[in-house]
């Protein structure tokens, strides 16, 4: 198929996946509650199918997505995901332990994409890149909601680097939070993001170690992707789903779980997953031509072709656009109020 027929599959899989739940046409609000995701499947052909995500250990998930299967024949691609959770979290349940991440936790200045980073009340993330804001001067550092925001943080609380889980502290203040994306329980979302204005005085080196991302893409197929995170480093992976509705997302205490829309899912390379629990926010990118594709913001641990867990990402654009930012690809001088 290509991806105009396979769009329309979709939307009709999505009609009867609500119909096997609620008994009623349209009814697609139900297959949500399962945890049950379609999307679009890109082949290396360059033909298309339609992605079907399902939680491990969901019988009504299972079901419905074997009877999409069934329905639909071969085009469908089914894959069970693990339990989706954002992979940075409170203060109080450390991500990957600091001795056992493969990137940077500690101390890095000038700041730069990939090393730890984090509000003061979450215990680690990633920094993704560096960004302008229209009619600001300054430049600001990108991650998730929920590494800069964190459960209640408001605007003007303190950024530090290294993240509080690898040893930060007020002492390594780098910015403040500014603008994020809400994160509404009970409501769709579509990203996950946040940014921080660094301190006058902060030094940004936006190059990746692969070196300066070139601008922004959308996916349209099965791109193979490189991201540089605070736990796993620099690693590999494909992109196996696009435009992908409906998934759910645990966020825990306060927010629960959370249903995003139009999102991109990875798979790491060969027997390694692609991300763990402390990458969230990184940029990941085209290491042929290295334009950044998506902001990483969750994954599961089990699942995917490898066992290893797949990986979520907002699109780019998307998430700039949310934003009003705009990616920074070359090196800016030290922050002190000049333009970028």
């Amino acid at each position: 198929m290509d991806v105009d027929e396979a769009r329309t599959v979709k939307s009709q899989l999505a009609v009867y996946a609500g119909e096997l739940l609620a008994g009623r046409a349209g009814a697609t609000a139900a297959a949500v509650r399962v945890g049950v995701a379609i999307g679009l499947a890109p082949r290396p052909d360059g033909s298309f199918g339609v992605a079907v995500r399902y939680p491990l250990g969901t019988s009504t998930a299972r079901m419905v997505a074997r009877r999409l299967r069934a329905e639909a024949g071969p085009v469908v691609d089914v894959r069970r995901t693990g339990r989706v959770r954002p992979f940075a979290v409170r203060a109080t349940r450390a991500p990957v332990p600091t001795a056992r991440a493969l990137g940077e936790t500690g101390r890095v200045r000038p700041l730069r994409p990939g090393a730890s980073v984090a509000h003061q009340a979450v215990s680690a993330g990633t920094l993704g890149g560096f960004v302008t804001v229209a009619g600001d001067p300054g430049t600001f550092l990108l991650s998730n909601h929920h590494v800069l925001v964190g459960p209640s943080g408001r605007a003007g609380d303190p950024v530090v680097q290294p993240a509080p889980a690898d040893g930060g502290s007020v002492e390594d203040r780098v910015g403040s939070l500014t603008t994020f994306a809400p994160l509404t329980s009970g409501e769709p979302a579509l990203v996950d993001a946040a940014l921080a204005r660094l301190d006058d005085g902060v030094e940004a080196d936006p190059a990746y170690p692969v070196g300066a991302l070139t601008g922004v893409a959308e996916v349209v197929g099965d791109d193979v992707v490189q991201k540089v995170g605070r736990t796993t480093g620099i690693t590999d992976g494909h992109v196996t789903a696009i435009e992908l509705d409906g998934l759910v997302v645990g966020y825990g205490a306060g927010v629960g779980e959370l249903t995003f829309d139009d999102q991109i899912e990875v798979e790491g390379a060969g027997e390694q997953p692609f991300s763990a629990g402390g990458d969230s926010g990184a940029l990941v990118y085209r290491p042929s031509d290295g334009r950044a594709v998506g902001l990483l913001f969750a994954g599961s641990e089990t699942g995917g072709e490898n066992g290893r867990g797949l990986t979520y990402l907002n699109p780019v654009v998307e998430v700039l656009t949310a934003l009003g930012a705009t990616l920074v690809q070359a090196r800016p001088a030290a922050h002190g109020g000049a333009s970028r």
